[in-house]
């Protein structure tokens, strides 16, 4: 099966849609807000969405939740300790934040509430990253949104 797909990020999100934002609570909640509002547009579309986002509050991923549809929002938990974090940090967001440079930073000066039950959590920590590629891809056709060849 062909399918059409984008990944939304947050250099890909915040520079445009979300440039007005900062880090504060109330811009991260809004910040989440439009990436699930903009995601139910593609969805609607047909288009398969993905987000890759730090959306640190429960309450804001089940919001997503409520606007997306239960049944097309998938929650991926990529659990990973906030040393090997910083150690993949290619823009040095951690050593700023730990320099107090950005303010409310997750998992840093900010907290993160990790999902109490995800569909699929991946230890990205310390497993290979095809490993959990592959895992994706097997909850995805689990649950219909693709077929393999």
């Amino acid at each position: 099966m062909d399918c059409r797909t984008f990944v939304f990020d947050g250099d890909n999100v915040r520079h445009g849609l979300c440039g007005d934002l900062g880090f504060s609570l109330e811009h991260r909640r809004e910040n989440i807000r439009r990436i699930g509002e903009m995601t139910k547009l593609f969805l609607d579309a047909g288009i398969i969405a993905m987000t890759a986002f730090i959306s640190p509050y429960r309450a804001d991923r089940e919001r997503v939740r409520a606007i997306v549809g239960p049944g097309d929002f998938i929650e991926i938990y990529c659990d990973c300790p906030v040393e090997v974090c910083e150690q993949r940090d290619v823009k040095g967001m951690y050593k700023k934040a730990r320099e107090g440079l950005i303010k409310n930073f997750t998992g840093i000066s900010a907290p993160y509430e990790a999902p109490i039950k995800p569909d699929l959590r991946l230890n990205t920590g310390s497993d290979p990253l095809d490993d959990c590629a592959d895992r994706v891809v097997a909850l995805l056709t689990d649950r219909g949104v693709i077929t393999q060849r």
